[in-house]
């Protein structure tokens, strides 16, 4: 692959609408790589406002549908999720002890998964597009699952099933920073008889202001997982991004 700094003149040279050569393509996905490994190192320390929506869809069983409030903390480059409310009620469960989906990783933990050198990701150009109102490239990917770090889990009660594997999606990348504004990522199909049998999120960034300063942060995400017991949609949002500080509170505002 060309070095990084070949990146800005090449995306320059890019026509609107035009397929790139190989070598722009490569240009490009090395411009967005440089950004999205050094994302989680950039960012401050904070906390936000997490309210997850989830649909339920037991088969054979009437939908159900619960709100989870989370407060999550971004410190030392490591996220931390603390469940507060489900449903309006002050809770003392943990959140990474909950049945059905649960969202983690939006703040660069996904981004290293598809960018790092070590997953081998096969990039292919799809198209050009407008992300509020920047110039940005859509790329097709794919991870391996002999590359892959991706854990598919899976809880019932108190037993819980894993299994690594590959996985794909599309990326959408600011062709003159590089930064990411739009990606989804999609497990392979697990082995036979696993209880998962897709999972599929799509997360959207947007600018933020912490302490006086614009980041590039999840605004929504999105989770659809399907398992042999039924179904479930998660729809997250990010609310109220400020400075962290130990003793942080969060507000709950109107919409829980």
């Amino acid at each position: 692959m060309r070095p990084a700094w070949f990146c800005i003149p090449l995306v320059a040279a890019l026509a609107w609408g035009q397929m790139p050569s190989e070598q722009e393509t490569v240009a490009v996905v090395e411009l967005a790589r440089k950004a999205a490994l050094s994302y989680g190192q950039l960012l401050p320390d904070f906390i936000c406002t997490e309210v997850v929506h989830r649909d339920l869809h037991p088969d054979g069983e009437s939908r159900t549908h619960d709100t989870l409030t989370i407060k999550l903390s971004y410190y030392q480059h490591h996220e931390d999720h603390q469940l507060l409310l489900i449903n309006g009620e002050a809770t003392s469960l943990d959140y990474t002890m909950l049945n059905g989906a649960v969202p983690v990783g939006e703040f660069g933990a996904a981004l290293l998964e598809i960018f790092d050198p070590a997953s081998h990701t096969e990039f292919t150009w799809e198209k050009w597009t407008q992300d509020h109102k920047r110039p940005a490239g859509v790329y097709a990917y794919q991870v391996s699952a002999a590359n892959s770090r991706y854990t598919l889990t899976y809880r019932a009660g108190t037993g819980q099933h894993q299994v690594l594997v590959g996985f794909h999606g599309v990326v959408e990348a600011d062709r003159t920073t590089g930064e990411v504004l739009h990606y989804t990522y999609v497990a392979d199909r697990p082995p036979r008889g696993f209880p998962v049998r897709s999972s599929a999120t799509s997360v959207d960034y947007d600018r933020a202001n912490i302490d006086g300063v614009e980041y590039l942060l999840p605004a929504v995400s999105e989770t659809q997982m399907r398992s042999l017991d039924g179904w479930a949609l998660n729809r997250a949002e990010f609310r109220e991004y400020r400075k962290f500080s130990a003793d942080s509170k969060v507000t709950f505002g109107t919409g829980k």
